[in-house]
């Protein structure tokens, strides 16, 4: 009988491999010190800022006028357009072999601007007048041949007059036939002249339309179409273009703004206007409302508002932003002082159990204030009571503020 078998490697001690026991105290550990690291950094950027959210606020100015003087009475923003504008397009399809204009260029009125390849409507033209020549010569030879049995006739009538007996009837009646039928043959080709003409004029009118001309006198805003490329009057897709420049007359430029349907019973025509582009913040220039459309839009419940530029600058361009301050005269007896009028961005109001309120900054509080506010228009809103003017309104940073809650400016 065999002595039994006994495996002897679970008896080995391996040093290189740490214990079970052993690896899981020193993973614990090792999430242990990374949760504390987080917690290390999450405090100190909480207390690095002080725990105190920053906050964006904006300071309250009043807009008022002196006794005669005008005031702003609604704002609005919008965009300088031209109201003589063209996309300018060839009338018929062809490559474009010629165009004498940039962006910039200045051009007059039924001045050439570009022109298409034209050789086969030369050709046309070139065959409509040698159509009209060969009219014209078979006319010549139509009326010639008239007048000859015109003659022929006339003569053979007064030869019978005087003696019937040398000319019969028959032969009178087929003198006077032939010179009928030369008659018509020339009204035949008078009318073929006409004709030729006619293909002469269309042959013409069709060369002509290979010539892209400006509708009016005014300034190219942008080339659309290269030389060598196919243009036509409509896009057809694929390398085809439509327009071949867009021009405008810089001397009819407006202002289009959106205004609250809220405010539209304070719009009227010709009362003047405060423009200010975007582009230049410190300058503002005169204008006057030039139509009010008479159609809202129902979406946006606004109705767009049409103003002219008085002040001429060449720096006003087409498609600039602009914000439009409507003025209204002051109405104040003399030596009364005017209302002031608030205004504080949109964004500052809220609505709170039905009641539109701001959020004051006062020594690094927050605190609560109902006001009256009017519609929006052009982005700020009208405080109608409940401000004075000079106070620091909260316009973001909390999401919902609270009496009381610390804040701190940037």
């Amino acid at each position: 009988m065999s002595a039994p078998q006994h495996d002897l490697s679970k008896l080995t001690i391996r040093r290189d491999v740490p214990p079970p026991k052993v690896r899981s105290a020193l993973r614990t550990s090792v999430i242990i010190a990374v949760v504390a690291a987080v917690l290390v950094i999450a405090a100190y950027l909480v207390l690095g800022s002080g725990g105190v959210p920053v906050v964006r606020v904006v300071t309250v100015s009043a807009q008022a006028g002196g006794a005669g003087q005008a005031a702003t009475g609604v704002t609005a923003n919008g965009y300088v357009v031209a109201r003589t504008k063209a996309s300018v397009s060839a009338k018929i399809a062809g490559r474009l072999a010629f165009l004498g204009v940039s962006e910039g260029s200045r051009v007059r009125a039924n001045e050439i601007i570009a022109r298409l390849e034209s050789a086969e409507y030369q050709a046309g033209v070139t065959q409509a007048e040698a159509n009209v020549a060969v009219a014209r010569a078979t006319l010549v030879e139509a009326q010639s041949d008239r007048e000859q049995l015109r003659s022929e006739a006339q003569r053979q009538t007064d030869v019978r007059a005087q003696n019937p007996q040398l000319v019969s009837q028959q032969e009178l009646d087929l003198a006077q036939s032939r010179a009928t039928q030369a008659e018509a043959r020339v009204t035949a080709a008078a009318a073929r002249v006409d004709a030729a003409s006619a293909g002469l004029r269309l042959a013409q009118a069709n060369l002509e339309n290979t010539v892209v001309r400006a509708p009016f006198s005014g300034t190219v805003l942008r080339k659309e179409a290269e030389v060598g490329e196919v243009v036509a009057p409509s896009v057809g897709g694929g390398l085809t273009r439509g327009a071949v420049v867009t021009m405008a007359d810089l001397a009819t430029l407006e202002v289009e703004v959106d205004v609250n349907e809220a405010y539209i019973a304070r719009i009227r025509g010709g009362q003047p206007t405060r423009i200010t582009l975007d582009a230049y913040p410190d300058t503002s220039f005169r204008g006057a409302v030039r139509q009010v459309v008479p159609t809202a839009d129902r979406q946006r419940a606004t109705v767009q508002v049409k103003v002219a530029i008085t002040d001429r600058d060449p720096r006003i361009l087409p498609e600039m932003g602009a914000r439009v301050d409507f003025l209204e005269p002051d109405t104040a007896p003399r030596g009364a002082a005017a209302a002031p009028l608030l205004r504080v961005p949109a964004a500052a109001v809220r609505e709170d159990g039905g009641q539109s309120v701001v959020w004051l900054v006062r020594e690094g509080r927050l605190v609560r204030r109902e006001i009256s506010a009017g519609p929006v228009s052009g982005g700020m809103r009208e405080v109608r009571r409940g401000l004075s003017g000079g106070e620091q309104v909260l316009v973001s940073g909390v999401e919902a503020p609270r009496e009381g809650v610390r804040v701190r400016l940037p």
